[in-house]
């Protein structure tokens, strides 16, 4: 579809306990313009018995695009053999994305840390390796991870790193829980914000998890949503808005009903904060 404002995806994560093929259909029946794998979802396919070739026959099979492609998150600040199997599964995502037509890699920095100056070595490699493939690579922050925890910190890394194919990602649940006001990405120029994910944030969020499964559906906890959305709009960003939000509540719920919501209600709240606003 034409690339335009309010294009959604819907990240598997939402729906984890939910099978792939089932979960590629709950999406394409709620009206999501895409979906957002992970390399986990593919590693549970392989655990199944499935070979790479019968995931991506799946994929594509299932009638729906995959607007943004997880790697495996850790190669930021890896070392080693890790490092190295690491780079070796990038590789292999990138070929996959380009299997399915995808031309947006994603990364959080997952449960290693590191400094940022390694990072910003290994963010050079892995940039290196997308532009191979014509692909570019969207670095997310995670609000409860030791080192890669807020906006500033990602824009050293990626300035540091100076790949053209290396932007941002903008997660709404993050960013407002590292302390960020709604428009506090004001300052990131519209070329540089690659992806952007979201879900929303409880007044009371859970501690002492690195990646947090508290995550609520739009407009049901504290995020400033007219202000973000509002923001993206002036900024003229047409990549996916993918809805990321785990939570075992949802993982309880026909994944169907959880997908749908999620249309509903992000469609709302996008009107209520961009005039003239028509999925």
């Amino acid at each position: 579809m034409a690339e335009k404002f309010g294009r959604l995806a819907l990240h598997m994560w939402t729906i984890d306990t939910t099978p792939l093929a089932t979960a590629l259909d709950a999406a394409r029946k709620a009206g999501y313009d895409a979906v957002e794998l992970r390399r986990t979802d593919f590693k549970r396919c392989f655990d199944a018995g499935m070979s790479n070739a019968q995931v991506l026959d799946l994929v594509r099979n299932s009638g729906i695009p995959v607007g943004v492609l997880g790697v495996e998150y850790g190669w930021l600040f890896a070392t080693g053999d890790e490092s190295k199997r690491l780079f070796k599964v990038f590789r292999e995502s990138c070929e996959n994305a380009v299997a399915l037509g995808c031309t947006m890699l994603m990364s959080a920095p997952g449960q290693i840390n590191g400094t940022i100056a390694d990072a910003i070595k290994y963010l050079r490699e892995a940039g290196d390796i997308a532009a191979e493939y014509n692909l570019r690579l969207a670095i997310e922050f995670n609000s409860q991870h030791d080192v890669l925890n807020k906006l500033s910190v990602l824009r050293e890394l990626l300035e540091g790193a100076n790949k053209r194919n290396c932007g941002y990602l903008i997660d709404a649940y993050h960013f407002t829980r590292s302390g960020a006001s709604g428009r506090g990405f004001e300052d990131v120029p519209a070329d540089q914000i690659f992806c952007f994910q979201y879900s929303d944030l409880s007044a009371n969020p859970v501690t002492g998890m690195r990646r947090p499964t508290d995550r609520l559906a739009p407009g049901k906890g504290v995020v400033k949503w007219r202000e973000i959305f509002g923001l993206l709009a002036e900024k003229n960003y047409t990549g996916y808005l993918s809805y990321e939000a785990p939570n075992p509540d949802q993982w309880a719920r026909s994944p169907y009903d959880v997908a749908r919501e999620g249309v509903e209600l992000t469609r709302q709240l996008l009107r209520d904060a961009v005039p003239g606003y028509s999925n």
